[in-house]
């Protein structure tokens, strides 16, 4: 009795249990054509029920591998994941289609993607609200998604992301070089007059069009001032005003103004 009492209620438990798993092992998209996933996808992000679309799409190219919509999934599940701001799988994404599919027709649309989200990453909302100055900020999305332009301008210059690309990378040029020269003003600032040099320096060789380049060579002025080495004191000056004959910082010092990144 007692061994029939104990697989009677062994039998109840599994059933009860089976029962209550049911519900989360229904598949909605079980039986579903390949247009059927990629039409409800394309619904999904349309909606921005971008956890949706992903999950369409990856079941999409499991299905169908080799379907023509499968590497069409790939690139979309990087747009959802950049319409998400999740930046790191999104440029994973990216990444993923370029190693898989380099010499695809869409494959300029991916390097464009993956600069796109580090390029958003690095303006960053919360330092977008609070006008932080993106000088201020770790330069590494901004070098990231310069390096994604480069190679997309380099290797489809006729691309038609290509023009917008270009203004980005000017633009991230200019925020690379105000990172430096935000390091070199903060040196000077604390006295490190050796290594504001070095910065300001770093700044003006490795970005020689900058707009900040004007203030790099105001810090390496005042800072062999301040270490009194007056010969190259001279000869930056002679420099600085020979490309800047109408500069003002000799008239107002390091006192900043509008920073040129809000003109973008």
């Amino acid at each position: 009795m007692r061994s029939l009492a104990a697989s009677i209620f062994l039998s109840l438990f599994f059933l009860v249990s089976g029962c209550g798993l049911l519900p989360d092992q229904i598949d909605e998209t079980a039986g579903w054509t390949a247009n059927k996933l990629y039409a409800e996808a394309k619904d999904a992000m349309a909606d921005g029920a971008y956890d949706k679309a992903i999950k369409f799409f990856e079941k999409l190219e499991a299905r169908f591998p080799y379907g023509r919509y499968a590497q069409q999934s790939q690139l979309e599940v990087a747009y959802a994941y950049y319409r998400q701001q999740e930046v790191a799988s999104a440029v994973a994404a990216c990444d993923r289609f370029i190693r898989l599919h380099p010499n695809h027709t869409n494959v300029d649309y991916a390097y464009y993607l993956k600069g796109l989200a580090n390029f958003n990453e690095d303006l960053g909302l919360l330092g977008h609200i609070s006008q932080q100055d993106l000088s201020e900020r770790d330069p590494r999305a901004a070098r990231d998604s310069f390096e994604a332009f480069k190679v997309l301008v380099s290797k489809f210059p006729e691309s038609r992301y290509a023009p917008d690309a270009t203004a980005r990378m000017n633009y991230l040029v200019n925020a690379l070089a105000s990172n430096e020269v935000h390091v070199a003003r903060y040196y000077y600032n604390r006295g490190a007059y050796v290594a504001a040099v070095n910065r300001a320096q770093f700044s003006v060789k490795s970005y020689p069009d900058a707009p900040t380049n004007e203030e790099a060579l105001f810090i390496i002025v005042k800072a062999y001032d301040q270490l009194g080495m007056t010969d190259l004191r001279d000869d930056a000056e002679r420099v600085m005003r020979k490309n800047f004959p109408k500069s003002d910082y000799f008239a107002r010092g390091l006192d900043r103004t509008e920073p040129w990144w809000k003109l973008w």
